[in-house]
């Protein structure tokens, strides 16, 4: 699985923020239900448009972009 088929970055759509699917969820949406203690599986009985896959996207998103944030930083 790559994010790159699932989170979508639309200037006009929720400030430009990565989202998923070109729906109007955010990844930090995402990551802000899973860091308040929300399963995947409350998350998906809350917003059944999401998928497992779609959670999964949105982990491999931000740990793409510290991994890119970091070679940066430090590859001077």
């Amino acid at each position: 699985m790559s994010y790159r088929n699932i989170i979508t970055i639309e200037p006009g759509k929720r400030g430009g923020k990565p989202c998923i699917r070109r729906m109007r969820i955010t990844v930090y949406d995402v990551l802000g239900w899973l860091a308040a203690g929300m399963s995947h599986a409350e998350i998906l009985d809350d917003f059944p448009e999401l998928t497992e896959e779609d959670i999964r996207a949105c982990l491999e998103f931000v740990a793409d972009r510290e991994r890119r944030l970091i070679a940066v930083v430090g590859g001077s």
